[in-house]
C-alpha cells in the first residue's frame, strides 16, 4: 500500500475527516495519514483503541514514536496519559493496551537502525522561550531529525526553515498555513526546501513537530 507516499510534495490532512478503518486487532482502529507498504509498513497514523482493548504482542523491527492524545496508553512498561511522548526504538517488543481507551498519533519505521535509546516524558518537561509568543520543548534530537513540541499564544508566528522537510500535527488550538486553517488533530507535512510560515488562531495552537527526516526515509524492504 501506498498512501502520502511522494516526499517531494506538500500534503496536509484534516484526520478528523477520515474514516475509523479496522485495523487487525478488534476494538483497534485507525486513520492512516501516509503509509509504504502493508501491516508491516513505514507509516504515519492515527490509532484508536477502544476500552479494555489491546493490540497482539509485537517487535517493533523499525522503531516506533507516539504521542498520547487522549486516554491513558499502556503496556507492561507503563501508562502514558495524555501529553505524552514515547519512543520504542528497533528490537523493542510490548503489548499495547488501554483499559479505559485512548487516542494515538504514531510513526513506525522511521528511526535510525541502530538507535537503541527507549523513553518516554510529558511534552511540557523543559519548556523554553523559543520566539515571540512560543515556548518549545526539545523532545528528541540526533543526526537525523528533531522533534519539539511548541505552545504558542493567539496570533504567535510559527516559523521553521531547516533542509530535511518539515512535518507537524496540532493538538489543540489552530493554525494558518499557506490559505488553510489546521484544526486539532490536522497533520502537516513539508517536503525539503519548504519553509513553515504559519500564524496561530485566537485560541493559541499546541503543536507536535519534527524536522529533518525526510532526508532518511527508510522501508521494511530496504
Amino acid at each position: 500500500m501506498q498512501l502520502n507516499a511522494d516526499f517531494t510534495q506538500r500534503v496536509l490532512v484534516h484526520s478528523r475527516d477520515l474514516p475509523w478503518d479496522d485495523s487487525p486487532s478488534a476494538g483497534v482502529a485507525r486513520r492512516m495519514l501516509d503509509r509504504i507498504g502493508g501491516e508491516v509498513a513505514r507509516a504515519t497514523t492515527i490509532v484508536r483503541f477502544a476500552p479494555g482493548h489491546s493490540f497482539a504482542a509485537h517487535t517493533h523491527g523499525g522503531g516506533e514514536e507516539f504521542v498520547v492524545l487522549d486516554g491513558v496508553f499502556q503496556d507492561e512498561h507503563g501508562d502514558y496519559p495524555a501529553g505524552s511522548y514515547v519512543r520504542n526504538p528497533p528490537t523493542t517488543r510490548h503489548t499495547p493496551r488501554s483499559d479505559r481507551g485512548c487516542t494515538i498519533f504514531v510513526k513506525l519505521w522511521q528511526f535510525d537502525p541502530e538507535d537503541r535509546t527507549q523513553f518516554h516524558k510529558p511534552l511540557i518537561e523543559g519548556l523554553e522561550p523559543a520566539g515571540d509568543g512560543v515556548m518549545r520543548s526539545e523532545l528528541h534530537r540526533d543526526a537525523r531529525e528533531t522533534v519539539s513540541f511548541l505552545v504558542a499564544e493567539p496570533h504567535a508566528e510559527i516559523t521553521a526553515s531547516v533542509p530535511g522537510g518539515i512535518e507537524l500535527l496540532v493538538l489543540d488550538g489552530s493554525l494558518e498555513e499557506a490559505g488553510d486553517t489546521l484544526v486539532p488533530e490536522t497533520w502537516l507535512r513539508l517536503p525539503n526546501g519548504t519553509p513553515l510560515s504559519a500564524r496561530t488562531g485566537p485560541a493559541g495552537a499546541r503543536i507536535w513537530m519534527k524536522t529533518g527526516h525526510l532526508n532518511h526515509v527508510r522501508t521494511p524492504e530496504d
